[in-house]
């Protein structure tokens, strides 16, 4: 058996490589961003488990079958979830947002209730899903968010149908492509979910998910995530890593991104860290930034009051920047 200390350097260390060298962050700057004020959003008791979800499926030309779930009365939004996780992963801030949009979750072939005869290994045939999806649901175009490996997923999309897009989420991500040093390390990462299976791969993610005081202080956080990703087969494991090792780098794609984009980022986030969004946001022409104070990597689901405040308060943003726009095409 493959020695435990190898496996989390793999594992724990594949995302990290991503990230540029951390440069000296201006406080001022970080105090402007931060979301203070947070929506009631649901205790993780009180949600169905993972397994118990229920959704509707898309069926694939190619015999995939992908579940999503659609909830809330709105404009159309779409989020895309990361590594290895699925739809459930928003199921906290899905309800801080449904009262004011119609929100799209979607699991990708082999995650959560997915399935397929063979699982991808690249960011393509998930983004080839998401909009295949919003075909069936009717969502000419949406709001799309992504998280970590959703993120590319996203990018992705843009990329193929830009016309889809009212607007971008991207939430602890990542537009650049993997630095040989972080591929070769996903690539180990497919190798140990091979060979070993996917639960010491969850063991070793958790730490970078969530803060060590939600760890130590919320087990039901900690033991619905890891529902979550038990509930991914092994070669959505496999597929998922080496897509990541794989993915395309977007970042020459961020100047040309026309609608308005908002990036969120956890404030404890290690694996992609503030500066990671910080950059991306002076690349968007029309982007906005909300850190995330108490969050790490999965602050969407750690903390869904402040993501969800922030998300909705950039959304009323940019409903009054349209309606100002209107008024003066009127006059």
């Amino acid at each position: 058996m493959p020695n435990r200390t190898l496996i989390r350097t793999v594992v724990g260390l594949a995302a990290l490589a991503a990230a540029p060298a951390v440069a000296q962050t201006d406080n001022s700057q970080t105090d402007q961003a931060l979301v203070t004020e947070a929506l009631e959003a649901p205790a993780v008791d009180a949600l169905q488990a993972p397994t118990e979800r229920v959704g509707e499926f898309y069926e694939a030309e190619d015999g995939a079958r992908i579940f999503y779930e659609v909830a809330g009365d709105g404009p159309p939004m779409v989020l895309l979830h990361g590594y290895p996780l699925s739809g459930a992963l928003f199921a906290r801030v899905r309800d801080t947002l449904q009262e004011d949009f119609t929100v799209l979750t979607v699991d990708h072939r082999g995650y959560g209730q997915s399935v397929a005869p063979e699982v991808p290994d690249d960011i393509e045939t998930y983004a080839e899903d998401a909009l295949a999806v919003m075909d069936q649901v009717g969502f000419d175009t949406a709001t799309v968010g992504g998280m970590s490996m959703g993120g590319p997923v996203t990018l992705s999309m843009y990329g193929m149908a830009p016309e889809r897009f009212d607007a971008m989420v991207l939430i602890d991500t990542n537009a650049a492509s993997a630095s040989p040093a972080e591929a070769g390390l996903w690539t180990g990462t497919a190798e140990v979910a091979r060979n070993v299976g996917k639960e010491p791969i969850i063991a070793t993610l958790l730490p970078d998910m969530l803060t060590g005081e939600t760890r130590l202080n919320e087990a039901a956080v900690t033991d619905y995530l890891t529902a979550v990703m038990e509930e991914t087969s092994v070669d959505g494991f496999i597929g998922g890593a080496v897509a990541l090792a794989e993915r395309p780098d977007f970042t020459d794609m961020l100047s040309e991104i026309d609608v308005p984009t908002l990036v969120i980022v956890g404030l404890e986030d290690s694996l992609y860290p503030v500066q990671v969004a910080r950059d991306m946001v002076e690349q968007i022409p029309d982007a906005d930034l909300a850190i995330v104070p108490g969050g790490s990597h999965a602050a969407v689901f750690e903390t869904p009051g402040l993501v969800g405040r922030a998300i909705l308060d950039w959304a009323d943003e940019q409903s009054e920047a349209n309606a100002v726009d209107d008024q003066n095409d009127d006059g």
